[in-house]
């Protein structure tokens, strides 16, 4: 038995003249598959002027955003996720760093609406110039539903539970007091791993890039408020 501070925006009774309060916190959960994949892609250039590493960034990056236009993704799914320009330098013993040439990146972020196509996409894209991947991101577009069935998962756990102690005081739970929700996980990206492709290495006679999409817990945390009483 235990009494606590509700979650914000949650009523807290006083405490009734007979029975007792039991807060229980339960997770409940369900699974989809995820339907969005997110990645970074990025072109890197290297030249001796900063001027000429830029342009030819621009060329390679515009092959990039052509390529994403060819296969299909809408516009409003591709979005710049950094530019950058920076000296490069050797170094030498006694000596003051001497810029040797610039390195310009530029990367976008691309989301793809349909996962099983987005390693042939990639292989188009590294085809075309880009030479950095990150990712996949994967995550779930709509979890409402997915949401809603994790909740009332987790009222279940915590009304078994709530049992199960009840039990084991001799008492039996007479009612919910109040229910808040303290957190919920609607199948985000997870921290995604890192590739790193060159596009000098592509041969067109390896494997295609396959993304498995897998499945992705869906999942909501409830502070639940028992009474029990005999």
């Amino acid at each position: 038995m235990a009494s606590s501070d509700s979650a914000a925006g949650s009523l807290v009774p006083s405490i009734p003249a007979s029975g007792a309060l039991l807060d229980v916190v339960a997770e409940g959960r369900t699974t989809r598959v995820p339907d969005l994949a997110t990645i970074r892609a990025g072109v890197v250039s290297q030249a001796p002027t900063a001027a000429q590493a830029i342009a030819d960034n621009a060329k390679a990056m515009e092959r990039v955003l052509a390529a994403l236009r060819r296969a299909g993704v809408a516009s409003r799914d591709v979005a710049t996720a950094s530019v950058s320009l920076q000296p490069q330098y050797r170094y030498a013993d006694g000596q003051p760093p001497a810029i040797t040439g610039y390195q310009a990146t530029n990367s976008v972020s691309v989301r793809f609406r349909d996962v099983a196509r987005s390693g042939a996409v990639l292989d188009a894209l590294v085809a075309q110039g880009a030479n950095q991947i990150e990712g996949p991101d994967l995550s779930v577009s709509e979890p409402d539903a997915a949401l809603d069935e994790a909740r009332t998962d987790a009222v279940k756990r915590a009304r078994a539970r709530a049992e199960l102690y009840a039990r084991a005081a001799g008492l039996r739970v007479s009612r919910i007091v109040s229910i808040a929700e303290a957190g919920q996980d609607a199948g985000g990206p997870d921290r995604p791993p890192v590739l790193y492709a060159r596009a000098m290495a592509a041969d067109s006679a390896r494997a295609p890039t396959a993304i498995a999409a897998g499945e992705k817990d869906i999942t909501a945390t409830l502070q639940v408020r028992f009474l029990l009483d005999r």
